[in-house]
């Protein structure tokens, strides 16, 4: 059994394990991480050897840090990160690399499609009939997006959405509501076999699909970092944000919204948890909380969305696609049937 994981911000780690009798018989822990003394390496192995394969990444992590003495320093790497990647040899899960990766560029959806082509691709990837994608979004009218769980009293002035013109949509995923006005977000959707985070905690799955964007972005000379649960950050503030969904079918839904060149004002007057975040954290105004990647680069939206592609394409690689007339067809039927009804844009009131 073989896997790698790349550790969000760090290391890569690689093992190789051998099984017997639902226990590990051999493992053998590799990467370009740096650990002192050498000879921890193999106190690492032998906290491994003997581990029942049902066992979690708490339970490794726990085995490999209690047979590590105090003056072991590991750098790139940590007991965690070896915990993920045992876990994801047991399961036999995938690697970006593992895959032939297509691409949708941006063509202008209304609000309501965008939601529906989210629910549509990712079953078409569970269903084996789409191979893995990378979706890069771009909106054909202003909206607010509330998540799958989120009240929309609670979230959305409706009063104030309505006056400047932005219609209220709800996604499949959890997580918070988004702000979209026309050239001011950057959003993309990633569909993908949920092998390809077999093996992971929730958080660890998040950093994991969104590194090559911190890559993309420290390439234009933004310190972009991730925080847990599922922002994309910077020292001036928040860039972007996640949320994901697992479907039964076999697949995750990952999608991420950064900031381009945003009306941090006019979000607070419609955006009423807007309101609730900057009165809990003693921000005056959104615009101090909120960090746009436009005020980072000085870069079109354009230009940095095909940095972004440029990243993904150079590292694991991309072949341009469309949307076949099956999926639109389907898309439009969930416009009609789901998205669009007021049952589900009114399923938490």
């Amino acid at each position: 059994m073989h896997a790698k994981y790349k550790v969000p911000g760090g290391k890569l780690v690689v093992v190789d394990l051998d099984v017997d009798q639902q226990r590990i018989s051999r493992a053998q822990v590799a990467g370009d991480f740096f650990l002192e003394p050498d000879e921890a390496l193999e106190d690492i192995n032998q906290a491994l050897t003997g581990l029942p394969v049902g066992s979690s990444a708490d339970d490794i992590a726990s085995a490999v840090r209690g047979a590590l003495s105090s003056d072991v320093v590991m750098m790139g790497f940590s007991p965690e990160a070896i915990g993920t990647v045992v876990r994801r040899a047991l399961t036999g899960a995938t690697g970006f690399q593992d895959y032939q990766w297509s691409y949708l560029a941006p063509q202008p959806l209304a609000p309501l499609a965008q939601m529906a082509l989210d629910q549509v691709l990712a079953e078409e990837v569970g269903a084996g009939r789409r191979g893995p994608t990378l979706r890069l979004w771009e909106w054909a009218a202003p909206a607010v997006v509330i998540g799958s769980f989120q009240s929309l009293a609670n979230e959305v002035d409706l009063d104030n959405a309505k006056a400047h013109g932005m219609e209220v949509v709800r996604r499949v995923s959890g997580g918070g509501a988004m702000f979209m006005e026309l050239g001011t977000a950057i959003t993309y959707s990633l569909y993908a076999p949920s092998e390809l985070v077999a093996g992971m905690s929730f958080q660890d799955s998040y950093a994991f699909l969104d590194d090559w964007v911190i890559q993309s972005l420290r390439a234009l000379g933004i310190d972009a970092s991730y925080k847990p649960l599922n922002d994309i950050t910077s020292p001036a503030g928040k860039i972007g944000g996640a949320a994901q969904k697992r479907l039964g079918s076999g697949a995750v839904l990952h999608h991420v919204t950064m900031s381009y060149d945003m009306d941090g004002d006019k979000m607070v007057e419609v955006l009423r948890i807007g309101r609730e975040k900057m009165s809990d954290k003693g921000v005056a105004s959104a615009n101090k909380r909120v960090d746009p990647l436009k005020a980072h680069t000085g870069l079109a939206k354009k230009e940095i969305e095909e940095h972004l592609v440029g990243t993904f394409q150079s590292l694991y690689g991309l072949t341009p696609d469309d949307v076949t007339a099956d999926e639109q067809d389907r898309v439009a039927q969930l416009v009609e049937e789901k998205f669009g009804t007021p049952e589900w844009l009114n399923r938490v009131p």
